[in-house]
């Protein structure tokens, strides 16, 4: 089920910073900001985004942040620095503001619910602050999603980490971005960290929350695409192809526009 990655990691990176370039250039921007998670996939896109010239601003936003994620961040960020002159690091810290905002809201409701709304809240808030360094430096928001996330399972907040201005790594797999970092020598420690979003404040991994590896998410989602038949898959490849349709099926709200309301011509 694992997929042996080809990836021209060389001809691909430059055409994502040569497309970042362009893309900030046309729209009169004066760079990127990138809010840094200590994951692969915001190591990967901000090193994108350093290449461009362009100023690139790495934003840390701990709420109640493990202590390994946040050295991970720091780590990678140091690195990008030494590595590029024009990438500046910040800090907000969101802990008060994420304690503040659970203090004027009801909390009656199943605790599953609650808890899975403030992990949402959580990625909200930074949205937020990302706009807010994006809008006074003149900077656009990169998205951090890779394909499997934002077009395969939906593995990500509406209006969170998905509330972004452009999507460089949205066209790449998982293994694809991992084979990326590698070629661009990201932390070693971000690269064998175990993927994780970090919303809940305890040590879930992605693959906890979604019941299967990337690795098979990657195959269900190939699978899907070719409309292969599911008699020829084992037991475990069933189990996934079952949670990768469940997911995308529920997910659907996030990958598909806005619906909008078009009133027939007779009511205008």
């Amino acid at each position: 089920m694992v997929k042996k990655n080809t990836l021209q990691a060389e001809k691909v990176n430059e055409f994502i910073v040569d497309w970042l370039k362009t893309y900030a250039t046309n729209a009169k921007m004066n760079g990127f900001v990138v809010g840094i998670s200590g994951g692969v996939d915001s190591a990967v896109t901000s090193t994108l985004c350093a290449q461009t010239g362009l100023k690139v601003v790495c934003v840390e936003m701990p709420i109640h942040q493990a202590e390994s994620h946040v050295a991970r961040s720091r780590e990678h960020i140091h690195q990008l620095m030494q590595r590029f002159p024009n990438v500046a690091r910040a800090e907000s810290n969101l802990t008060s503001v994420f304690e503040t905002f659970k203090e004027v809201f009801p909390n009656d409701s199943e605790a599953h619910q609650i808890q899975l709304t403030l992990a949402n809240t959580r990625a909200r808030i930074r949205m937020t602050t990302l706009y807010y360094y994006g809008g006074i430096y003149g900077l656009l928001v990169a998205g951090t999603g890779n394909k499997v996330e934002d077009f395969g399972v939906g593995f990500y907040t509406k209006y969170g980490d998905g509330g972004v201005d452009i999507s460089p790594i949205a066209d790449l797999l998982k293994s694809d971005v991992f084979a990326l970092g590698a070629y661009l020598k990201i932390p070693e420690s971000i690269v064998t960290a175990s993927p994780t979003d970090g919303l809940f404040g305890d040590n879930r991994t992605d693959e906890d929350q979604l019941g299967a590896s990337y690795d098979e998410l990657e195959w269900a989602m190939q699978q899907d695409e070719l409309e292969k038949s599911a008699a020829s898959f084992t037991e475990r490849e069933q189990k996934v192809m079952e949670i990768y349709k469940r997911l995308n099926t529920i997910n659907q709200h996030k990958m598909q526009p806005i619906p909008v309301c078009l009133l027939p011509q007779s009511l205008k």
